[in-house]
């Protein structure tokens, strides 16, 4: 059986403002070629399938187009909820979506009872934890205490824990299984190990968000999400990572997805199979203009641009100025090498024996490293000769 590993779509997402659903759609819609040249059997996306709990109606849309494309080539598709999703809307009509081959795990009492699907070899188990927040997660599990190999009570506090409970029950459900029953399980989480990006959302409970990999001892391979890098914490524990860059701190990654062999004996071979990038990253940094005037910058004309600016007075219109040249600059930072706007502010000594008018100048000082000029003063001139003629009239 051949899978293909994908997970944190993201779907709805923005970068910097910008509406990445078309890019989106290209990339996953894409994924539909990869499983037919690959003749992929089952494609498993390990949780944030949309990036909030309740996503817009375009963004609902557009994962309902890619799945039905994924689902057209025949494979058949096991979901599992992250933390950025709704685990109640990601598994709404679960049993019905099933008999089309969308097998949606969502439900954590029912975490111990795999998606069947078996191929010449027979079958293999696909077992999906939903993201598990530690504290309801342990009420859950309690209250499913009837289930096979789980404990009257789950020991100890964070993710460690409550993961533990749950592979002591997938570990249970497989041992009463036949004999040659291979495995997959489907987990969101930060694996000790792992490499974070910026645009992962924090999943640390009393300072401890990570687990260690040997909790996921016993089963053939393990679909991991939470980490937006592709990555490899043993030949059976990976993360694909997300299908897109959402931060620049993932200007370097190669998005990827991971195809993974399932023999008669278990995990034969990974492969990494690269994604198109439809439009690349790329940071830049120094004084305004020479940015805008440096041929070498022209390679990165049509990417995603983060700029810092070093000029020692703060530029007007810097954004506006930048995207002239680079239209699809999103982000803009100021960072002065030298001069005023870098000294610390003693705040008594900048208010003592100052009027209103010279502390309204010495804040448009302070914020962009240069003294307002006679219109700019001008016109802070009438804006506190309007506050201060209205207050009198009170």
């Amino acid at each position: 059986m051949r899978v293909l590993h994908t997970s944190d779509w993201h779907v709805g997402r923005t970068f910097h403002g910008r509406d990445l659903l078309g890019d989106q759609e290209s990339v996953l819609g894409g994924l539909a070629e990869l499983v037919t040249e690959e003749q992929v059997d089952v494609v498993v996306v390990a949780g944030d399938l949309y990036d909030r709990a309740v996503p817009s109606g375009e963004a609902v849309q557009t994962c309902v187009r890619v799945l039905s494309r994924i689902r057209e080539t025949g494979a058949q598709l096991v979901i599992t909820s992250g933390n950025h999703d709704s685990a109640p809307r990601v598994g709404a009509f679960a049993e019905f979506a099933a008999a089309g081959g969308l097998h949606l795990r969502t439900r954590i009492d029912r975490l111990h009872e795999p998606v069947l699907i078996d191929d010449e070899h027979g079958p293999v188990a696909f077992y999906g934890i939903p993201y598990l927040e530690p504290d309801p997660a342990k009420h859950a599990l309690k209250v499913s205490a009837d289930a096979p190999g789980a404990s009257a009570e789950v020991e100890g506090r964070g993710h460690t824990a409550v993961l533990t409970e749950a592979m002591n029950r997938i570990r249970a459900d497989l041992a009463d299984r036949p004999q040659g029953t291979r495995s997959l399980v489907l987990a969101h989480a930060f694996v000790t190990g792992g490499e974070g990006s910026e645009s992962e959302r924090t999943i640390a409970v009393g300072g401890v968000e990570q687990v260690p990999g040997t909790v996921f001892d016993g089963v053939d391979y393990v679909a991991l999400g939470h980490l937006h890098g592709p990555q490899a914490l043993d030949e059976h524990l990976r993360y694909s990572g997300s299908p897109l860059a959402y931060s620049f701190s993932e200007a370097r990654h190669h998005k990827s997805v991971w195809l993974v062999d399932l023999g008669a004996d278990g995990l034969t071979e990974v492969r990494r199979r690269e994604l198109p990038v439809p439009r690349r990253l790329a940071t830049i940094e120094g004084e305004l203009d020479d940015l805008l005037a440096d041929p070498e910058h022209s390679e990165v004309e049509d990417c995603y641009v983060s700029a810092t600016l070093t000029d020692e007075v703060r530029p007007l219109e810097a954004m506006r100025r930048l995207q002239e040249r680079f239209p699809h600059a999103v982000h803009l930072e100021w960072r002065p090498a030298a001069g005023k706007a870098t000294a610390p502010l003693r705040y008594a000594e900048i208010v003592r024996g100052r009027d209103d008018n010279s502390l309204a100048a010495r804040f448009v000082e302070d914020c962009r490293g240069a003294e307002p000029n006679d219109s700019e003063r001008a016109l802070l001139d009438q804006a506190l000769h309007a506050v201060t003629t209205a207050e009198g009239a009170e």
